[in-house]
């Protein structure tokens, strides 16, 4: 009897109010990478008032307007108990932008209008005046070069003892201040990179994978795909001007 391919759930969080610059290219590369390899997998939804699954091994989030934060905020905070566990159970997690900053604990928008968030990770975020737009490279003691596009006006600001994704080389990042680019914790990402990241930054992506299967099914070893059209884009994404 032929053997069952091995699966994973793939859920994008909040896609309707929350994927406005091409984030759906993030859960398309965990897919694609995930299929290309031999595993079966399912993608899911969720969003203000489903239920939340019981069965997922990779969430990922994406960008929105202030009006689509204010949209999700009583339902995230629904979900957080949830949201919370799988995190601190290492379920890998990448929230981009608007997700990003409702991972921390508030986001004040320019308006004044404070929005609280579920406190995954320790940060705050400020509505600043002007938008930070441009190409970015960030420097990750565990990715490496990381490349992307910036596109917020938020201006975060991590806790003492929390970590950025990496430190910026050309661009802005969290803020105009610290230097540092996107917040961390156990194997959940968050980044202001726009693009979407993970076509750009494969080996993120497979990382990501590579910590669903083994909380799922244990020790795992993934095949080596053929990313050389990846890396010829990334020599030009990092020659473009900011």
């Amino acid at each position: 009897m032929k053997k069952q391919p091995q699966s994973i759930t793939i859920l994008q969080l909040y896609p309707r109010d929350m994927n406005i610059y091409g984030d759906w290219g993030n859960v398309l590369t965990l897919k694609r990478r995930l299929e290309w390899r031999g595993f079966a997998t399912k993608l899911i939804e969720y969003n203000v008032g489903d239920t939340f699954p019981d069965d997922v091994d990779l969430i990922v989030g994406g960008g929105g307007q202030d009006s689509g934060q204010l949209r999700i905020s009583d339902d995230l905070q629904k979900i957080a108990p949830q949201l919370k566990r799988l995190a601190d159970d290492d379920l890998p997690m990448l929230v981009i932008c608007g997700l990003y900053q409702l991972f921390g604990r508030s986001f004040t928008t320019k308006d004044g209008d404070i929005i609280p968030g579920i406190g995954i990770l320790d940060l705050e975020t400020i509505g600043g005046d002007e938008r930070i737009v441009g190409n970015i490279i960030v420097k990750s003691p565990e990715f490496g070069e990381i490349i992307g596009y910036e596109n917020h006006s938020g201006l975060t600001t991590l806790g003492q003892n929390t970590s950025a994704l990496g430190d910026v080389i050309k661009g802005v990042g969290n803020n105009n201040i610290d230097g540092r680019e996107g917040a961390r914790y156990r194997n959940v990402i968050g980044t202001y990179l726009h693009g979407p990241l993970l076509p750009k930054n494969p080996h993120i992506a497979d990382w990501m994978i590579s910590q669903a299967i083994i909380r799922k099914y244990g020790a795992v070893v993934l095949d080596p795909l053929e990313d050389k059209y990846t890396e010829q884009a990334r020599d030009i994404a990092k020659k473009r001007p900011r």
